[in-house]
């Protein structure tokens, strides 16, 4: 008993040691950053990371309201709304977390908006997309190729390593793409990608089947490390903002390409995940995906191809975000916003589109056109069924009682039809069957049609493909339905295979390069002529009315040849194409009053004319060449009168 006492003494000191030493909370980010008052997404749910949260309680700063605080087990990750007052005024102010074991403070800001007068205002048929990967297209700072918090992962002769491409290097050749026709910029994942070269090794071991065990770096930007944050070998978020405006500024918009469905493999929650269901398994027990997209749009589908398809791991390494849980939802919700509020962006392109639950999607489009209602949202289902693509597009509800949303889709029905017709010579009569599908879509007129992407071997190194092949294929693409896209390199007759040699650097946008293809001095024969024509074509897109929204009217399909008309309020043009190796005469009857006119003038050979006779005009193309026929115009007028005085001047 003459112990007792000093045994409780000494507990007494352990105890008030042990609580003096205990870990005292940390902040280390909050997501996202910042926010607007009057948003319609409103309150945000902030994401809190850090160590030793458990137990915390956060005091409200002016200006906001905190409430519906929650921390995981782990204590490193906490959640809690935060009410913006409308009338709040743009400042940053200390967020204050308290625990039993002290206090810390974190900022967070309250932004100025963006004018919508200037900013996030969709594309439409009118425009024409160009896409390229930023790490590709051109060099315009080469003090960020090697930066200090990612060193050793550049090397040009690398195929799957980054290059050196950035935003200033796009803002740089901004005039190239203006020059060309172009309206309209889509750039591959700008965020954030993995900083250490030794973890590329790592990957390779894991991932054999996706690199063939060459070492990998995340260039494309398709694996997220910090979705908050701009990929710093690209350029700062305040050059990203630069590029975007300036680009405004000169007539351009921008898509972002986003990702809802995974992240990178070496993203931090990979290994400490905010919520126990925040990811769809764990790295050590998850589902390889079975790509198995006809399961989600039927409604008898196996189970287990269903879960495998919707809860799988991209080429089993890439952890698959679970939007079922409520707070990861909420999360890449906010992110896609605040990307748009951050940089006025006019469209989004989001990746893996049919992996991802379509109760989620319609979450999400809801969330985006509430806040922008003029923003255009594309989807990428990749698949050559009309039917099957068609499913994902928004605007009806589908067996499952969900619309989607998602208004428009890339066209890979017709992306697959062109290869086959113009590189692999196959049957005129493809592009037909392909239009005719048409009638499976919400809205077929608005499609993202193409002749390749990021995704694809190029069409140069298609077996069969020929310069003539592709300005066909160009011809076609150009003045068909929907919103044409071409991918960078392909106005110049690029040729590369598989990834990654699909994505070989553009000729000219580092300094060190041998040639200049974005100046004509600098460009082959060949990659002149495609560039040529490509520009031709898409200045008389501009002019055309009906090329960009006339109703498209078949007129003749068959193994050699095609032709087409589009159709507008008060004008038409007819598209002839012949695909054979010979020249082809032939009898087109119009009968559509807007071109039973007594001449039509064909725009791709010096405006000659063509007699309508009878409502029908007859016409020989040489070997694989088109016409796109024409009233007379105010451009051809202009320039018949031209010639017409310059035979006045001539001595008799």
């Amino acid at each position: 008993m003459t112990l007792s006492k000093p045994i409780s003494v000494l507990a007494a000191i352990f105890l008030i040691v042990t609580k003096s030493h205990a870990a005292s909370p940390e902040i280390f980010r909050i997501e996202p950053p910042n926010w607007w008052a009057n948003h319609s997404h409103n309150p945000v749910r902030l994401l809190i990371t850090g160590t030793n949260l458990n137990s915390a309680s956060v005091t409200s700063p002016a200006g906001l309201s905190l409430s519906n605080l929650s921390v995981n087990a782990a204590g490193t990750h906490a959640f809690c709304d935060a009410f913006i007052a409308p009338n709040a005024t743009p400042t940053t102010v200390s967020l204050k977390l308290s625990t039993p074991n002290g206090q810390t403070t974190a900022p967070f800001t309250i932004s100025r908006s963006l004018s919508k007068d200037k900013h996030f205002a969709g594309f439409s048929p009118d425009d024409v997309i160009y896409l390229l990967m930023p790490d590709r297209f051109a060099n315009g700072e080469p003090s960020n190729d090697n930066p200090a918090v990612s060193r050793g992962l550049l090397n040009r002769a690398k195929p799957r390593d980054y290059h050196g491409g950035d935003f200033r290097g796009v803002a740089k050749n901004l005039p190239y793409l203006r020059d060309l026709g172009i309206t309209a910029i889509w750039m591959t994942p700008w965020y954030d990608n993995v900083n250490h070269a030794n973890t590329r090794e790592k990957y390779t071991r894991d991932n054999q089947r996706s690199t063939n065990g060459i070492a990998s770096t995340d260039y494309h930007g398709y694996g997220a490390v910090d979705f908050y944050r701009a990929e710093e070998h690209f350029g700062s978020m305040h050059q990203l903002q630069g590029l975007i405006a300036s680009g405004q500024a000169q007539g351009f918009k921008f898509i972002q390409d986003q990702v809802a469905n995974h992240t990178g493999p070496y993203h931090p929650w990979a290994k400490n995940s905010p919520t126990p269901t925040w990811f769809n398994g764990t790295a050590e027990n998850h589902l390889d995906n079975s790509w198995q997209t006809w399961t989600i749009a039927t409604n008898n589908p196996p189970q287990d191809k269903l879960k495998s398809t919707l809860e799988g791991w991209f080429i089993n390494v890439l952890p698959d975000l679970n939007q079922n849980d409520p707070e990861t939802a909420t999360y890449l919700i906010q992110n896609s916003l605040w990307w748009i509020g951050m940089t006025g962006l006019d469209a989004v392109r989001q990746d893996t589109l049919p992996y991802v639950p379509r109760t989620y999607w319609a979450q999400w489009t809801a969330a985006l056109k509430n806040e922008y209602p003029h923003l255009t949202i594309l989807g990428e289902m990749f698949d050559g069924d009309p039917k099957l693509v068609a499913f994902f597009q928004g605007g009806r509800k589908q067996f499952d009682g969900v619309d989607s949303g998602i208004e428009t889709l890339f066209d890979f029905p017709l992306h697959y039809a062109l290869r086959d017709v113009f590189a692999k010579r196959q049957p005129m009569s493809k592009l037909a069957a392909s239009l005719a599908a048409d009638t499976n879509y919400v809205d077929a007129s608005n499609l993202v049609t193409f002749l390749g992407l990021h995704d694809t071997s190029r069409f140069m190194s298609e077996q069969g493909a020929t310069i003539e092949g592709l300005e066909l294929a160009f011809t076609y693409l150009l003045t068909t339905r929907g919103t044409p896209m071409i991918y960078y390199g392909d106005e110049i007759a690029m040729r590369g295979g598989g990834d990654p040699d699909n994505r070989r650097d553009f000729p000219g946008g580092w300094s060190e390069d041998k040639r200049n293809a974005f100046e004509q001095s600098g460009r082959t024969t060949d990659e002149e002529r495609v560039h040529s024509h490509v520009k031709k074509l898409l200045a008389l897109r501009r002019e055309l009315e009906p090329l960009r929204h006339g109703k498209l009217i078949q007129l003749k399909s068959d193994n050699d040849t095609c032709a087409f008309a589009r159709l507008g309020a008060d004008s038409g043009v007819v598209v002839v194409l012949n695909n054979s190796a010979q020249p082809q005469t032939m009898t087109l009857a119009l009968h559509v009053p807007l071109l039973e006119k007594q001449q039509l003038f064909n725009r791709l050979a010096n405006n000659s004319p063509i007699s309508v006779i009878d409502g029908s005009i007859t016409l020989t193309l040489p070997a694989r060449s088109a016409a796109i026929l024409t009233a007379e115009s105010s451009i051809i007028a202009a320039e018949r009168k031209k010639s017409q005085a310059r035979s006045d001047v001539r001595p008799r």
